[in-house]
Order: structure tokens, then sequence, then C-alpha cells
């Protein structure tokens, strides 16, 4: 594998504190980059943080509590990584999680609740973020963001249907922000993940799965969703492509994905 150098590069990675989002952080320090990741929950910020300094002592690292909903906190953190690394070169969006509920019984709050986190963590981290990335991007031609979305933005499932109706406007907004940060020199790309491994699956197997070990268990989940590879995806996988979405590997690819779903998509 060719070793790409971010040694002069800094990045920033929402949701930073487990899975797709930790696995990046660790990506992108294995390429010599600053890394400032940040979350809500204070404890898994410190475990993350302790396991990232264990594996890269000599990083240039940030791990910061920050709400991506709050302007005032992601306004601060922007801040922070000027003062600190004095730049920034990569944005990874990836704040968010599922909602399970059909129309029926999704409430007025619900979808302004969905569509809030699914939107406005986006939009408020990019917005904080673009001067920096468009310095970057004046300095050395290159500077990208990298939206973490779901298969659920092409393809919507009718129980997740206020999930699946935000991260198609999420795709939509990739696609604009594309075509209006090209003149910049700021890319804007996403993932498009499928079943991906995660603590909240973890959970679902200690509660449903009936002794079964956790590989027969996820094996017969994916046969039934008709995942082609047979078996969820591992954080590390979506962690590779963001990290080509984000890295001068990727340098003429703007207002595009990568689908990261095993096979799940049914869409050519």
């Amino acid at each position: 594998m060719i070793k790409i150098d971010l040694t002069q590069r800094a990045a920033l990675v929402t949701g930073g504190s487990s899975g797709i989002g930790l696995a990046t952080a660790e990506r992108l320090l294995d390429a010599g980059a600053a890394v400032a990741i940040c979350g809500r929950n204070p404890e898994r910020l410190a475990q993350a943080e302790a396991r990232l300094r264990e594996c890269h002592p000599e990083a240039r690292l940030i791990a910061a509590q920050c709400d991506v909903l709050d302007a005032n906190d992601v306004a601060a953190l922007a801040e922070r990584i000027r003062r600190e690394f004095g730049r920034l070169d990569m944005l990874v969006n990836n704040a968010g999680q599922g909602r399970v509920s059909t129309f029926a019984d999704t409430t007025d709050d619900a979808w302004r609740e969905e569509l809030e986190l699914k939107y406005f963590s986006v939009i408020r981290t990019t917005r904080a973020c673009l001067p920096m990335l468009r310095e970057a991007a004046r300095e050395t031609g290159d500077a990208a963001i990298v939206c973490v979305n779901s298969l659920l933005a092409l393809q919507p499932e009718p129980h997740m249907v206020a999930t699946s109706s935000a991260r198609a406007g999420i795709q939509n907004l990739v696609r604009s922000m594309a075509s209006e940060f090209a003149p910049d020199g700021v890319r804007v790309n996403s993932i498009l993940i499928g079943l991906v491994e995660s603590g909240q699956w973890r959970r679902r197997h200690a509660a449903q799965g009936e002794g079964k070990t956790w590989e027969a268990w996820t094996g017969e989940l994916a046969r039934k969703k008709q995942i082609q590879l047979q078996r969820l995806g591992r954080p590390e996988e979506a962690a590779a492509a963001i990290f080509f979405l984000a890295s001068p590997q990727s340098s003429y690819t703007t207002g595009s994905h990568i689908d990261v779903s095993g096979g799940l998509a049914r869409h050519v």
C-alpha cells in the first residue's frame, strides 16, 4: 500500500470518539496528520483520546467535548483548531444516528429533531470550518469535506422514514456545496454506508442474540437484509473510503459518493 504523507495537514472528525469516526481519526494519524476529534460524551471521548495517544504518542491531537448542534460550541472548536494547528485541510462530518419510525408514528417534534440533527450537524461545522478550508486550498490546491451519509439517502426504508428523508436531503446538500465550493478548491463528497458494526449493533446482539456468537448473529442478520457480502461492514472499511475522499488521493473527485454497503444497494 502506498504511504500517504499528511504531516503538513490537519483534520477535524466529528463524532470521533467511537466507531467510524474513531477509525477515521486513527487512519489520519497513521498518515501523520494533525487530528481533532469531538463528541458529546466526555467519558467516551476520554477513552478515545487515551487509545489514540497510546498508539500515537507524538501525535498532534485535540479531543474536544462539543455539541455540533450548538453554534457556539462549534465556533469555539474551530478557533481552538486554528490556534493549536494553525490550519484545517480536511473536515469529516460524521455526527448522527438513525431513528426507527414510520410516517404514521413520527410526530412533528420527531421530524424537526431528526431534520435538525442531520442538517445542522453538517451546516454548522462546515460554516465554522470553511474559512480555514479555503485558506488551506489556496496554499496547497486541495481541501476536502467528507460527509458520512447512509445508503438510505438513495434506498429509503419505510421503518426509517424520517432518517431516510433527511439522509436524501444531505446527499443533495453535498452536491450543492460541491458546486459552490469548487472554485475555492474545496472538494465535497460523501460515503453511503449500509450496516456497519457499532456499539448499537453490539447492544442489540446482547439483547437479542439468544446465545449466538457475534459472527453467527450478524451473519444471519446480513443474510436477512440481503447484504451480498453476507456480513456487516467494519468501521475501518468505512474509514478507508473516507480517507481516500479526504486526502489528495481523490484530488479530482467532488460532488460524488462511495458506496460502502457490502452490496446492499439495489440501484445502478
